[in-house]
């Protein structure tokens, strides 16, 4: 028997008509994809939705495969932070601490303590706290990235100041992820001190070895084989991940550890090999997250949502204005704190996190209104701005 026979064989009616609802979604998605291309909006919002409608209690629920969806979305979250990782080198990012430490200083100051204090007021304890507290700090690296190059500002000094913003948030999650995971545990306060001193010194190493030995692991590296690279660095932050998870450390900090350590071409070239492949697996990411949320959840979540928008909104301005303040043209801290309104992908890691919790259900409902809410209004706004943008 052949082996497409052999294959076909084996493919019961259930597993053809979870092959054939797998297939639709996909293509569904990668129409909305076409479509907020089209419009010039994030296609992250409307991902989450596509969730919400064929998800338990949306409007066409579904009966998808839940593990291939749990696995693609968790292989999707470490993509996003290996892929991050790749932007950066250790040198840049000790470069943008030293210049900038006062961005970051003020941004957790206006976005993440307003966020904690909710957390606490709402009465989801100092571990609810810290877990909001990261929800409406960080940006959405991905969707800011997106809409400064749909705008056309790549090279502009709005951008450079937008990235260092984000380079900031992104570097202060190495510590924040790892202790984040192991308050949701329940551990002791002395446990979640040794974890984040480990995760402390272990980034503290690799950017020490990332800077010492710029081209250390890249030189092992071929950025002209696409294959080897792909599974190499693809495989190898898997691995990482993985083992990371064993110990007790946090597998997506680790992914983003091990794209610090590729510089140079080879971290271009493994960026542009594995971009795609991001992009598909982040797709499942944000479709899994809204599967997993019931929408009748959605109207009680919505005034918080509401609020920590509104907080949000300012609060990146404010960001906005203190990273921009020395620039000339007064209209460019507005339009940093549009590009840094959008909450996304590392927000929802974050509420991923703390899914078995207390208060679980209810911060995933609220963070998913969130995202959307702050996603659109950032792009309603760069729609309003749009018409004043002058390249500097």
């Amino acid at each position: 028997m052949k082996d497409s026979q052999l294959i076909a064989a084996g493919l019961t009616s259930n597993d053809a008509l979870i092959l054939t609802e797998l297939g639709a979604i996909l293509l569904f998605l990668g129409i909305i994809s076409f479509i907020a291309f089209r419009l010039s909006i994030s296609s992250v919002p409307l991902f989450l939705i596509v969730g919400l409608v064929f998800g338990n209690g949306g409007v066409i629920p579904l009966d998808l495969s839940g593990a291939f969806l749990n696995i693609g979305a968790q292989i999707g979250a470490l993509l996003l932070l290996l892929l991050l990782g790749l932007e950066y080198s250790a040198r840049e990012l000790g470069t943008t601490l030293r210049e900038r430490w006062s961005v970051g200083v003020v941004d957790v100051l206006v976005n993440a303590l307003p966020g904690a204090a909710i957390g606490l007021l709402v009465g989801w304890g100092w571990t609810g706290a810290v877990i909001l507290s990261g929800i409406t700090y960080v940006s959405s690296s991905g969707i800011a990235a997106e809409l400064i190059r749909e705008s056309g500002w790549q090279s502009s000094v709005v951008a450079k100041r937008t990235i260092t913003v984000l380079a900031l948030e992104d570097l202060m999650l190495a510590p924040y992820l790892p202790f984040a995971s192991v308050l949701v545990a329940g551990a002791s306060a002395l446990t979640g001190l040794i974890s984040v001193s480990v995760a402390l010194l272990i980034v503290g190493l690799v950017l020490l070895l990332s800077v010492r030995r710029e081209n250390l692991v890249s030189g092992l590296l071929n950025k002209h084989d696409s294959l080897s690279l792909l599974l190499t660095v693809f495989g190898t932050a898997l691995l990482a991940a993985g083992a990371a998870n064993l110990v007790g450390f946090s597998g997506a900090v680790a992914a983003f550890l091990i794209g610090l350590l590729l510089t140079g071409e080879v971290a271009a070239s493994a960026r542009h090999r594995l971009s795609p492949l991001r992009d598909f697996f982040a797709a499942i990411f944000f479709l899994f997250f809204g599967l997993s949320t019931d929408p009748s959840d959605i109207p009680a979540a919505l005034p918080l949502a509401l609020l920590l928008t509104v907080l949000g909104v300012f609060g990146k301005f404010f960001t906005g204005w203190w990273s921009s303040k020395d620039l000339s043209d007064q209209m460019s801290w507005r339009r940093v704190g549009a590009f840094l309104i959008p909450r996304g992908e590392f927000s929802i890691v974050i509420a991923g996190l703390a899914v078995t919790a207390e208060f679980g259900t209810d911060l995933k409902a609220v963070t998913i209104t969130y995202v959307i809410l702050t996603t659109v209004t950032s792009s309603l706004l760069l729609r309003t701005f749009r018409s004043r943008l002058v390249n500097q």
